[in-house]
């Protein structure tokens, strides 16, 4: 197992490492004011794939000691890593590597997007908010507060229609309960067994009818419809009890 550990800051718009950090962990014998610049010369950019930091020590006379440091892209710290052609570069490119599987992961992508509309919030509000670091116990803890993101995941992510009692379901109704609250909506009226809606959302892609095959008590095939709800339908229901305050148990508090 890759048993490499070095520093990611994750505070710029993407995440960097300590040149200074990577030299060590690379286990460099030239001395990094030589290194670097060398490194340099393969071609990478100030500003592009490093920024230069002043990182200062106290000395053992009180004062303080500067010295050089970059904060390096973890592109150009993967190809720093291959230009050693050595068994530490490979583990350390192979960290590396692991790190921006990660950062490019549709949790911290979701982590990410969720922090900069939050901070776009507080700005509005005239608070002082202060970002929160994007790592993966982060984007946990967001995942848990958005519970709307969640529900809109499973309901996206499903396939074909489903009826009405499977939606009620995610409130912890049954399904009459909600045909009626929908009839009590203006939403849908019943025509026989069967639900219809009303002009005014009978063209939205709501619904789509399902016929069943069943059998009378004579034994006879007896073709019965039934509505059964889209996509598109089930995101409307949720909007619409949302706005009534009725919502899905796994946005309820616990």
């Amino acid at each position: 197992m890759n048993d490499i550990v070095i520093a990611v800051n994750f505070d710029n718009e993407k995440p960097t490492v300590s040149g200074r950090e990577l030299h060590a962990a690379l286990m460099i014998e030239t001395p990094y004011h030589k290194w670097f610049p060398r490194m340099v010369g393969y071609g990478f950019v100030e500003k592009v794939d490093y920024l230069v930091t002043d990182i200062f020590v106290h000395n053992s006379k009180g004062g303080k000691q500067g010295y050089i440091d970059h904060q390096l892209t973890i592109d150009m710290a993967k190809e720093l890593c291959m230009i050693q052609r050595s068994e530490i570069g490979k583990r350390c490119r192979e960290y590396f590597l692991e790190i921006e599987r990660k950062w490019n992961s549709p949790e911290a992508v979701l982590a990410r997007a969720l922090l900069l509309a939050n901070q776009q919030l507080q700005l509005a509000k005239g608070e002082n908010a202060k970002l929160l670091e994007t790592n993966t116990e982060q984007a946990e803890q967001i995942e848990s507060m958005q519970p709307k993101v969640t529900y809109y995941d499973l309901v996206l992510n499903a396939e074909g229609i489903v009826p009405i009692t499977t939606i009620a379901k995610d409130y912890g109704k049954s399904g009459r309960w909600l045909n009626g609250w929908l009839h009590e909506q203006g939403v849908q009226y019943k025509q026989g067994e069967v639900w219809l809606l009303y002009q005014k959302y009978a063209d939205k892609g709501y619904v789509k009818s399902k016929t069943y095959t069943v059998t009378d008590e004579n034994g006879n095939p007896l073709a019965k419809p039934h509505t059964c709800w889209t996509t598109k339908g089930r995101l409307f229901i949720y909007e619409l009890l949302k706005e009534n305050g009725i919502l899905p148990l796994i946005e309820c508090d616990e």
